[in-house]
């Protein structure tokens, strides 16, 4: 699942309207609306997956990182396939981050070209428009191109007011974040119908399928955790191991075992809390303080620490020390000679 967003608790989705020309655009999105009638509704049944959190901006006179060319053919612009990884970076330096959050972020961006270079559409590596004039970038989110040509008239005066299709925009991002949360579009074998996702913008048979798979990450996820913290211990061997840690460890090992006694069950919700129980814990006694010293910190730094401090120290006394041992033999060889 490499190409969907990282496996996580909780996300927070952004939906951004770009205005790069608000001179010749008076945009207006019903954003909230939209999230209300059809994000919030796949989000509720998603509810037992994690936790999501949705929030809204619009942003102005932000561009996209790379020049659209004029096509004569279809007199308008176009943005090719392999420019298209080029547009990310610029735009999400203005989209801005939750510093407090340590949950990863989803970005659907509607884009509204500038007058001058409108219209605008995107074009696959065969060189044909895409149909939705969008793309998504796995992990990140998607990019919606959204032109408005069509409103200005015969004698436009800017700036034009437009409101933006919500249907039309929701529809293409509703798909772009099922992809992103690993709900993949399965082809139906000759003869038979699938089930319609309807208003909840998934089925059951695709959250089951979604529950498995999640679970079976968070099992493997939980299990190389728990085997890096066994080979950590192994090679500190003066490490001294808090009840906590053990507890944490015991509670992962646990809670891995019921969910995948579970798993083979076919309960799929009991073993997917089970595997985010013990992704918990496994996280939890891993990245223990009392660990976190050890594990940036080893033996061969302390070495490489202390060393130089003592070195010039133990210099004069071992040179005391021999001149002490030789003063002690030149005069036991003495009194020898006397005698």
């Amino acid at each position: 699942m490499s190409g969907y967003a990282l496996l996580s608790l909780g996300y927070e989705i952004t939906f951004s309207l770009l205005n790069p020309d608000p001179k010749s655009h008076d945009l207006h999105w019903d954003i909230e609306g939209a999230v209300k009638g059809y994000i919030q509704p796949l989000l509720d049944k998603l509810t037992p997956i994690a936790n999501f959190s949705v929030d809204s901006q619009i942003l102005y006179y932000a561009i996209l990182g790379v020049s659209p060319r004029h096509d004569a053919s279809i007199d308008g612009y176009t943005l090719s396939a392999d420019s298209l990884p080029h547009v990310i970076n610029p735009v999400e330096a203005r989209l801005g981050s939750n510093a407090a959050s340590s949950f990863p972020v989803l970005n659907f961006l509607l884009y509204v070209p500038d007058a001058p270079h409108s219209p605008l559409y995107i074009r696959d590596h065969s060189g044909k428009t895409v149909p939705t004039n969008a793309f998504h970038s796995p992990r990140w989110g998607g990019i919606m191109v959204f032109n408005v040509q069509e409103h200005y008239g015969e004698e436009p005066r800017f700036p034009v007011h437009i409101n933006i299709d919500m249907v039309r925009v929701m529809g293409v991002f509703l798909a772009q974040l099922r992809l992103l949360l690993g709900i993949q579009q399965v082809q139906a074998p000759p003869g038979f119908l699938l089930q319609s996702p309807g208003n909840e913008g998934v089925t059951d048979w695709e959250l089951d399928r979604l529950l498995w798979a999640r679970t079976a990450e968070n099992i493997a996820t939980a299990t190389t955790t728990l085997t890096s913290l066994a080979q950590l211990l192994e090679e500190i061997g003066n490490i001294v191991i808090n009840d906590n840690i053990a507890e944490q460890v015991y509670s992962a090992v646990v809670s891995l075992q019921l969910a995948v006694a579970e798993l083979e069950a076919g309960n799929l919700a009991f073993a997917f809390q089970a595997s985010k129980e013990a992704i918990l814990s496994s996280e939890r006694a891993f990245f223990d303080p009392s660990l976190l010293h050890l594990l940036y910190f080893p033996d061969d730094q302390k070495f490489a620490i202390y060393i130089p401090l003592f070195l010039p120290m133990s210099v004069p006394i071992l040179l005391s020390l021999l001149k002490i041992a030789g003063e002690y033999r030149k005069r036991r060889s003495e009194r020898v000679k006397t005698d």
